[in-house]
């Protein structure tokens, strides 16, 4: 991996968090992601399980963490299964964790290659009452494939058919959430480099150039900084594409006149930056593409402030519902008759805004939390209030990361350009 960090104690600290919360006599298992085949002979990249590095910073694919803190054998209450490695391998595929190395990284004394695993589970198995497996429960999430865990479901409850089983996904919704100074720091670092991704591309911009071409730029950056890449796949959508909301086709001539809206972030040692922001391709905003600009500048502003402990999601989005559509008819894209007459369960406002304002984010882009649990301190969430006009070819989304402390919001990109006067000098600087 392009990043370093070697920082036990945060994981050791997980892992203490997790326990507390299991039952009595429990063991938990959470095994690596899949590798997933792109061609004859080649896999995608590698993506680590975000719980399985939640609690042992390990990166690498077919890894088990065994976790049995009542275990008769004290050596046995935390275990790190890991791919042997060979010289054969060595050559092929390079780095791979060395027993030494993943102690190291992962503060777990008992480290043992993967070979073990089912002779050492056979020998303490049967002292557990409870077994915790661990499935992605993310509501995003659609079940399709049968990856690495529910496989291992199946495995382990055909040779242990008589335990009591448990949701580890459970435990981690309520844990996940809440990121530790640690968290932050790398929330921060790859806000850093989106920082000074967006800054190159301002500089970059101009009338002909194509949408896949300012992707290169970002990219650039983030490999230049050691970002692991892109945390997700980036939409550069010029003109008309900017009311796609999940265009990444980003193979457009970007023309004079339009605006282009952005939607990328980097990804540093696991964690993620997620940033929007539109800009006039001219280098300078027309008179309505920057009064819908400022609109949406204004939701977000307001949005940000009831970014608090406390915060309801349901009651938030209805706030920031009314405080879009009050923007909506001051642009005449919705008018008062049009409000009155609204079917509360699909606003006016939904014609133009038709996203939710907030996701949480972490060690996923769109991270794992309880959306009927209060905002609470520690949480990182996105701002992303949009305004989508297909008929003047015009969508415009502004988007920042918001971590809540004990003070309230802290913008953690708020030294990325927004205001649009400044965006416009930075163009043209």
């Amino acid at each position: 991996m392009k990043y370093q960090i070697v920082e036990p104690k945060l994981h050791i600290k997980n892992r203490a968090n997790f326990s507390i919360k299991l039952k009595k006599h429990s063991l938990t298992l959470i095994n690596a992601n899949d590798e997933f085949p792109r061609s004859g002979d080649q896999a995608f990249n590698f993506k680590q399980n975000p719980d399985l590095f939640y609690l042992t910073g390990i990166d690498q694919e077919q890894t088990i963490l065994l976790l049995f803190p009542d275990c008769p054998n004290p050596l046995y209450r935390e275990v790190l299964f890991l791919r042997q490695t060979n010289e054969l391998i060595a050559v092929w595929e390079g780095h791979k964790y060395t027993k030494e190395r993943a102690k190291e990284i992962s503060g777990i004394e008992t480290v043992l290659w993967l070979e073990e695993f089912w002779p050492i589970m056979s020998s303490i198995v049967n002292y557990a009452t409870t077994i915790y497996l661990n499935t992605n429960e993310n509501d995003r999430y659609a079940h399709t494939v049968a990856y690495r865990d529910i496989r291992f479901i199946e495995e382990i409850k055909a040779k242990y058919p008589l335990h009591q089983y448990e949701r580890a996904a459970v435990i981690f919704r309520g844990l996940r959430p809440i990121k530790s100074d640690s968290e932050l720091k790398y929330i921060q670092k790859a806000c850093d480099i989106t920082n000074d991704a967006f800054r190159r591309i301002l500089k970059f911009i101009k009338p002909e150039v194509a949408e896949y071409e300012i992707e290169a730029e970002i990219i650039h950056e983030f490999i230049k900084q050691q970002a692991t890449g892109h945390a997700y796949s980036p939409i550069i959508a010029s003109g008309k594409n900017a009311c796609i909301l999940h265009y990444n086709d980003n193979n457009q001539i970007c023309k004079n006149g339009e605006v282009i809206l952005f939607d990328f972030g980097a990804e540093y040692g696991n964690y993620n930056a997620d940033l929007s922001r539109s800009v006039p391709v001219s280098g300078k905003f027309t008179k309505r593409q920057k009064d819908v600009y400022n609109s949406v500048h204004h939701v977000m502003k307001e949005a940000t402030k009831m970014l608090v402990a406390g915060t309801i999601w349901n009651e938030y989005h209805e706030e920031v519902g009314k405080i879009m559509t009050s923007e909506l008819i001051k642009l005449n894209l919705l008018d008062k008759h049009d409000v009155a007459k609204q079917n509360p369960n699909m606003p006016a406002y939904k014609k133009y805004f038709m996203h939710g304002t907030s996701h949480h984010l972490g060690l996923d882009v769109h991270d794992f939390a309880s959306r009927y649990e209060p905002f609470a301190i520690g949480n990182v969430l996105t701002c992303e209030p949009g305004i989508y006009i297909p008929a003047e070819n015009l969508g415009i989304r502004l988007e920042n990361d918001i971590y809540i402390s004990e003070k309230g919001p802290v913008d953690l990109m708020e030294k990325i350009p927004i205001d649009a006067d400044e965006i416009e000098e930075l163009m043209n600087a």
